[in-house]
C-alpha cells in the first residue's frame, strides 16, 4: 500500500486551509497513495489559543468533517484527518480530535488527543490546557488488511501510550503534529524512530512545517519511517506531499528475525 503525509503551513481562516487540503490530498491521491494523513490542526492555525473555540464543529456534522468525508469518498483513500476542534462537555474547551474516514466517506472512528502540551523555555509558551479538554482511549482501527493506531503530536513523548494500541501490534502508528521547530529540532526525528523500533511498525508523521500567521514556526519534516527505523520519505519545510511503500513482508520479516514484540514482560498473556 502506498501512503501519504501531507505537510502544512496553515492559517487563521479555515477555507483557506480546507482548500489546501484539498489541492494536496488530490496530488497524493494522484500519485497512487491509498492512505492519506493530514496534519495537526490542518484546519486552523488560529493567532491564539481559544481561536479553537470560534470555529469547533459538533461531534459528527459541519464543513470541517464533510469536507473530509467528501475528500475520501472523492478520492476512494482511507483519510486520517490530522485534527480539528470539536465541542465537547466543557463549554470552556474543545477536543482535538482526530478523525478517521473511510474510501467510502464514512467516519471510521475518532481519536481525541490524550496528552496536552505544555512548555515554557522562557522565550516560548504553551498550554494546550488553556483551551483543549484531554481525550482518554486509545484508539486504532482497521484499514483493510492494515491496523492503524492513532496518536496526536505530544503523545509521541508518552511510549505507554503505544504499547496500549499494540494488541494485537499495529501495522502502522499515525502522528499527525504541529511540533514547535525547538522541540522539534531537538527530538521530533528521535522519537519518532523510536516509536517505530520499539513497536516494529511503519510510522507517517504528517506536520505543519512552516512560519504561521500568528508567528509560531512549526517543525515540519513529515515522513514516513519503516518498522527497522529507517526514513523512507521526508519533507523538511512548506507545504508538500511525503509517500511512500508500505511493505507487509518487510514488518514480518522484522517481527520474525528479532521477536522483541514477543519478549515483553509484565503484559498480561491474553493482551500479548
Amino acid at each position: 500500500m502506498k501512503i501519504a503525509a501531507v505537510q502544512m503551513v496553515s492559517t487563521p481562516r479555515v477555507a483557506d486551509n480546507l482548500a489546501a487540503a484539498r489541492r494536496l490530498v488530490a496530488k497524493a491521491a494522484a500519485e497512487g497513495a491509498q492512505l492519506v494523513a493530514l496534519p495537526e490542526y490542518f484546519c486552523v492555525m488560529g493567532r491564539s489559543d481559544r481561536d479553537k473555540l470560534e470555529v469547533a464543529e459538533q461531534p459528527g456534522t459541519g464543513a470541517i468533517q464533510q469536507t473530509l468525508a467528501d475528500l475520501a469518498r472523492e478520492h476512494g483513500i482511507w483519510l486520517i484527518g490530522g485534527t480539528l476542534p470539536l465541542k465537547s462537555v466543557d463549554p470552556d474547551r474543545v477536543l482535538n480530535s482526530n478523525c478517521v474516514f473511510s474510501p467510502d466517506g464514512t467516519l471510521v472512528v475518532r481519536y481525541d488527543k490524550i496528552h496536552l502540551f505544555k512548555y515554557d523555555n522562557g522565550r516560548e509558551r504553551y498550554d494546550e490546557g488553556n483551551a483543549i479538554r484531554a481525550g482518554t482511549v486509545p484508539t486504532t482501527f482497521q484499514a483493510g488488511p492494515l491496523k492503524v493506531g492513532l496518536s496526536v503530536c505530544y503523545d509521541l513523548r508518552f511510549p505507554e501510550l503505544y504499547r496500549e494500541l499494540m494488541h494485537p501490534p499495529c501495522d502502522l502508528i499515525s502522528v499527525p503534529a504541529a511540533f514547535t521547530y525547538t522541540t522539534g529540532l531537538a527530538h521530533w526525528e528521535l522519537l519518532l524512530r523510536a516509536r517505530a523500533v520499539e513497536n516494529q511498525c511503519y510510522v507517517i508523521a504528517a506536520a505543519q512545517g512552516g512560519t504561521h500567521e500568528n508567528g509560531r514556526r512549526t517543525f515540519g519534516h513529515s515522513m514516513v519511517i519503516d518498522p527497522w527505523g529507517k526514513v523512507l520519505n521526508v519533507l523538511a519545510e512548506g507545504e508538500g506531499v511525503v509517500l511512500a511503500d508500505l511493505d507487509p513482508a518487510l514488518t514480518a520479516s522484522v517481527r520474525l528475525q528479532l521477536p522483541a514484540l514477543e519478549h515483553r514482560r509484565g503484559v498480561p498473556a491474553a493482551l500479548s
